[in-house]
């Protein structure tokens, strides 16, 4: 982005070597009706991170099964929570390079990358999928992204916390999905013929705040509603070829004109006087007071294509219209898994992303001035 520094040096382009997630799980039934899951690790580590980086725990749940399909509840901290599909994705198995990140809000800032202390009941009725949860967030002063202070924007209110509810329910009309674990797979390379259709909200009062025009500080809610629809299907049975799509629509109110950057790893850490909006580095205007349409389309090629291995191409792309900005947010990328043994377990991803930059005009609204774009190769491996 314009403006970028890496440790105080001026920087036009930036090549980077990191990890992204570096995590253990440890899970079981220790009873018939007692499940526990608990995940631990780290996220994010690159050239700029601090040496001997500690790792934390990512998930720490106790689960108690009340009926065997209809209902368990649990408590800890956990993923189970609302909005959207991909408000807890389950990252081995993701489409395109990463989850749309915009649906874990507030993710770094009263949640652990997107885990929330709570209380949830989760189950089956039939056909339907649900999760219900009651989350105590965690305190602003200890967030680790950026929340701005009191002004005439909105941002997050630094007064303790009310309680967070939240929910989603899927509907599943034709094969079902398990809900062991609280993280939505992102495709299953044709092993399963999946139509769902979601809605899911996330509420909790006077979790924002800003100023009025006479200096008044004027407390609002956090209110997140979605709605998605996921689609996986095999499209030959000799081939084993496939097709995934996902199409999700949310509505944000965060308080008036609240936008918040995303910068995934994050290769800069910080801007001189030629900064905009859009920060160092990589990040963008991704999530705001406003509505979000985000679409993400993939195409697996025939089992075996080359020895034991195959290809997967996607394309994703999320367009926002936020209350503060006079131009729509528009992001795309575009790239390619190459499943080396025709799983999950061993892929190499290559993506392309296309991203905005938006600076403030004199009013304080957001313009778009330029586009930049980034290019990452990854390796992923998991037993």
């Amino acid at each position: 982005n314009p403006g970028t520094t890496v440790n105080g040096s001026a920087q036009d382009q930036i090549f980077d070597i990191g990890l992204r997630r570096t995590r253990m799980q440890f899970f079981g039934q220790i009873s018939p009706r007692v499940f526990f899951y608990t995940q631990f690790g780290i996220n994010n580590f690159t050239s700029n991170s601090k040496q001997y980086q500690g790792a934390f725990f990512h998930d720490a749940v106790s689960e108690f099964r009340i009926h065997d399909k209809m209902l368990s509840i649990g408590a800890g901290l956990t993923g189970w929570s609302g909005l959207s599909r991909y408000a807890s994705p389950s990252v081995g198995s993701i489409l395109s390079l990463d989850a749309p990140l915009y649906q874990q809000t507030t993710n770094g800032v009263n949640d652990q990358f997107l885990r929330k202390l709570s209380v949830y009941a989760k189950g089956k009725l039939g056909k339907l999928d649900y999760r219900l949860a009651l989350t105590k967030p965690m305190a602003i002063q200890n967030a680790v992204a950026v929340v701005n202070p009191l002004s005439v924007n909105s941002d997050f209110a630094l007064t303790p916390s009310k309680l967070q509810t939240q929910g989603y329910f899927m509907y599943q009309f034709f094969d079902q999905e398990d809900n062991l674990l609280p993280y939505t797979t992102g495709s299953y390379l044709g092993k399963k013929k999946i139509v769902n259709l979601g809605a899911g909200f996330i509420y909790q009062p006077d979790a924002m705040w800003n100023l009025e025009a006479s200096s008044d500080t004027v407390f609002s809610p956090m209110l997140l509603l979605g709605a998605d629809v996921f689609v996986d299907l095999p499209l030959n049975k000799e081939k084993q070829n496939a097709i995934t799509s996902y199409l999700s629509y949310t509505y944000f109110d965060l308080g008036p004109n609240y936008v918040r950057n995303i910068g995934v790893m994050n290769p800069a850490n910080g801007v001189n006087t030629n900064g905009t909006f859009s920060g160092s580095g990589n990040g963008f205007p991704a999530v705001g007071t406003g509505s979000t349409l985000y679409f993400q389309i993939g195409y697996l090629m025939k089992k075996e294509l080359i020895g034991k291995s195959t290809f997967q191409f996607f394309g994703a792309t999320q367009i926002s219209d936020f209350e503060r900005a006079n131009d729509y947010m528009f992001m795309y990328e575009l790239g390619f898994n190459w499943l080396t043994n025709g799983t999950h377990n061993s892929k190499v991803s290559l993506n392309y992303q296309d991203r905005p930059i938006f600076n403030s005009d004199a009013f304080g609204y957001l313009n778009q001035t330029s586009r930049k774009g980034m290019i990452v190769l990854q390796y992923q491996v998991f037993i």
